[in-house]
């Protein structure tokens, strides 16, 4: 059988890198991300962890090398073990580079040692205080401790860990070198994010929650030394080392650097949607496409080709002159992070 052809979009990127939301659903209500009596979506509209599979593994047949497991929060969806299990079919067959998850971390213990012995290798952790109290503010419903008790269970069990923190302003501004040292003293990488404008939270709120990272950065300047990295994932983040721990800290920053030139990625929600763009609302129907035969991926394989032919050369996030534009109205637990 002939190699498909790789997926290229207009811009000459090619595309190697699948983000998954496997669920819209979550245990913690995060500030920034879900309001707190949410209305999720029917079980009906989601797709089946076979479907996923499915789309997955002709994703990877078209030549996707990483697959980011998203949520929501993955790991509360049921049975989402035996996705893994599936999935992880492609690593053994060298087919996939790399499968990993992005986490808030409440279900690690349970779950970091079977992901491990999979063969996954690296986990982001979703973390943005050290603080008890202000953890519980920001996650409405969620518990440190057990959070630092999944964090540690997967450093045991041979997970790499990155740290991906949101930068609030006025909510864990103060705890932004203790967020380094702590990382520095575990081993663990550091991401600082930019709040982004997804789903209906408000305009005021946005602006409140707003933190630079050029701002971040000049503050952790101030205590440590960063050297800027030369390294390139086609992703959001620009790295950069502190010369006093070794670890690497990263920064995304969709409002205050527009990071596009490079993407390299899609994204594929729970209900079957391929957004192209985390910034844009176009997308494309994979779901009904799945369903009209489920035999057949001849169909499927035509809707991604034609959704990547559309991928635009970047988003339209921004935060000047006081208001928020490029909102987006669907919410990053659907999309995926």
């Amino acid at each position: 059988m002939r190699k498909p052809s790789p997926l290229i979009d207009p811009f000459d990127r090619t595309i190697s890198y699948l983000r998954v939301s496997v669920t819209d659903r979550c245990d913690f209500r995060c500030v920034y991300c879900m309001s707190e009596k949410m209305q999720f979506l029917p079980k009906k509209d989601l797709l089946t962890l076979e479907e996923l599979d499915k789309v997955c593994s002709v994703f990877v047949e078209m030549g996707i090398k990483k697959i980011r497991i998203t949520g929501g929060e993955p790991l509360v969806r049921r049975n989402i073990l035996t996705f893994f299990e599936g999935i992880s079919r492609h690593l053994i067959s060298g087919a996939l580079s790399e499968l990993t998850l992005t986490t808030n971390g409440s279900q690690l213990v349970k779950f970091a040692k079977p992901l491990s012995d999979l063969g996954i290798k690296r986990v982001n952790i979703s973390l943005d205080t050290l603080n008890p109290e202000k953890f519980k503010e920001i996650t409405r419903w969620g518990r440190l401790d057990q959070v630092l008790e999944g964090v540690q269970a997967a450093k045991s069990a041979g997970l790499a860990v990155k740290i991906n923190t949101v930068a609030l302003k006025k909510t864990n501004e103060n705890e932004l070198h203790q967020f380094v040292k702590w990382c520095g003293e575990e081993g663990f990488d550091l991401t600082f994010i930019e709040v982004m404008p997804m789903g209906d939270f408000g305009v005021e709120d946005r602006l409140d929650q707003y933190w630079s990272l050029k701002d971040l950065r000049g503050e952790l300047e101030k205590r440590w030394t960063l050297e800027d990295l030369s390294i390139s994932t086609g992703g959001p983040a620009r790295y950069s080392s502190v010369k006093e721990t070794g670890q690497k800290i990263g920064f995304i920053t969709p409002l205050s650097h527009n990071f596009c030139e490079s993407c390299n990625r899609v994204r594929l929600t729970c209900t079957g949607q391929l957004f192209m763009c985390l910034g844009q609302e176009e997308d494309a129907d994979l779901r009904s496409a799945l369903r009209i035969n489920s035999k057949n991926d001849i169909l499927l394989r035509q809707r991604i080709r034609s959704a990547v032919a559309r991928k635009p050369k970047g988003h339209d996030f921004d935060y000047t002159r006081q208001k928020v534009t490029g909102q987006m109205s669907r919410h990053m637990s659907h999309t995926g992070g």
